[in-house]
C-alpha cells in the first residue's frame, strides 16, 4: 500500500512539474517599449502568440495597478454581499452529493453583464455602489483604448493599413463593447462540473483581467489543456471567431474552459470589443491578393453570427463558419 501510495505522489509530482514547464511557455508580452527601440520585437512576440497560441498575457500595459487593485476589491465585495447567496441558492442548493456523471449542460459561475458601447447600461445595473460603477467606467474607458491600440498592433502585423480592424467592427453606431463579471465559487465536486464550458469566443478581441490567487482557466493547445498563469495585475488577451475571419484563418480563435476548484472563489472580469451588430465581416481583401490564398471564410453580418452562436456557443465553430459559406454560396 504504502508503495502504491509513493508512486501516486510521483505521478501527481511530475504532473505538477509538467504544468509549471507549460506555464513558462506561456506568452508574457511586455508593452513598455511598444512605441520604442523594442516595438519590433514585440509586435513580432505577438505575431507569435495571434498564430501558434490564440492567447497571450500583457504587463505594463498602461492601466495603473491601482486601478486594477480597486476593480478586483469591489468585484470581490460585490459578490460576496450581493450575489454569493443568489449562486448558492439557485446552483449551489441543487447541491453534488446525488450526481455521480459530469453535468453536461451547465456551468458552476455566477455572473452579471455591463454594456458600455454603443450605449452604456452601467446606471441600470441594480444592488452596484456608486464606486464600484465609477471604478468600471474609469476601467472601461482604459480597456477600450487597450483594444484599439492592440487592433493597430494585430494591423500592422497583418500587412493592413492602421484602423482597418477598428473600421471592420465600426458597422453603423460604432462596436459593441461590454463586459462579462464572472465568480466561480468553490465547487464541492470540481470533477463533475466546469466552471466554464469549452468554448470560442464569438467577437473580436477580449480582455480580461483575472483573479491571480485562484486560477480555472486553461486553453486548449495542440490537444492538451493548457493553464492561462494567473499573474497580479496582467491584462489576458484572447481573439474572438471575428479576427479569425477577418484574417482568412491566419489568426485562430482558440477553444478555452474554467474548471472548477475546490480551493476558492475565482474571479474574471472579461471585456469584449466586438463588431457593431450590423457591421458585415469579411476576409480583409489585401489578405486575398497573395496567388496561395483561397477564401475560406464567409461574408455576414454579426448580428446574425451572433444568433447562430447563441444556439452553438458549446459546439466546434467551424460549422458556423459553413453555414454562412453555404448561405453565400
Amino acid at each position: 500500500m504504502h508503495k502504491q501510495t509513493h508512486i501516486h505522489q510521483d505521478y501527481l509530482l511530475e504532473l505538477k512539474k509538467e504544468k509549471a514547464r507549460e506555464m513558462e511557455k506561456f506568452p508574457v508580452i511586455n508593452l513598455a517599449n511598444i512605441n520604442g527601440e523594442e516595438k519590433k520585437a514585440t509586435l513580432e512576440q505577438i505575431e507569435d502568440a495571434c498564430q501558434n497560441w490564440g492567447f497571450f498575457e500583457l504587463v505594463n500595459h498602461g492601466i495603473p495597478h491601482e486601478l486594477l487593485d480597486r476593480v478586483e476589491r469591489l468585484t470581490k465585495e460585490h459578490y460576496r454581499k450581493c450575489m454569493e447567496k443568489r449562486f448558492n441558492e439557485a446552483v449551489g442548493s441543487k447541491g453534488l452529493e446525488c450526481v455521480q456523471d459530469e453535468l453536461k449542460d451547465m456551468d458552476w459561475e455566477s455572473t452579471f453583464f455591463l454594456r458600455h458601447l454603443p450605449t452604456s447600461n452601467i446606471s441600470e445595473i441594480p444592488d452596484l455602489t456608486q464606486e464600484y460603477r465609477d471604478a468600471m467606467k474609469e476601467f472601461s474607458e482604459k480597456l477600450e483604448k487597450l483594444a484599439e491600440e492592440l487592433l493597430d498592433m494585430l494591423c500592422e502585423n497583418l500587412g493592413l493599413e492602421k484602423g482597418y480592424l477598428k473600421r471592420a467592427f465600426y458597422g453603423s453606431r460604432g462596436p459593441n463593447f461590454g463586459t462579462k463579471v464572472a465568480n466561480y465559487p468553490a465547487c464541492p465536486k470540481p470533477e463533475l462540473v466546469k466552471g466554464l464550458r469549452a468554448h470560442t469566443d464569438a467577437g473580436g478581441i477580449i480582455l480580461l483581467l483575472q483573479d491571480d490567487k485562484v486560477s480555472g482557466l486553461q486553453l486548449l493547445k495542440d490537444g492538451q489543456w493548457v493553464d492561462v498563469p494567473p499573474m497580479r495585475h496582467s491584462i489576458v488577451v484572447n481573439l474572438g471567431d471575428q479576427i479569425e475571419v477577418i484574417s482568412n484563418g491566419k489568426y485562430k480563435s482558440v477553444e478555452h474552459r474554467v474548471i472548477a476548484r475546490s480551493d476558492g472563489t475565482r474571479m474574471s472580469v472579461a471585456s469584449f470589443y466586438n463588431p457593431g451588430s450590423d457591421a458585415v465581416i469579411y476576409p480583409a481583401p489585401p489578405l486575398l491578393e497573395a496567388k496561395e490564398a483561397e477564401v475560406v471564410y464567409p461574408k455576414f453580418v454579426f448580428e446574425d453570427y451572433m444568433k447562430l452562436y447563441s444556439t452553438l456557443k458549446f459546439q466546434p465553430k467551424e460549422p458556423r463558419f459553413q453555414a454562412f459559406n453555404a448561405v453565400n454560396s
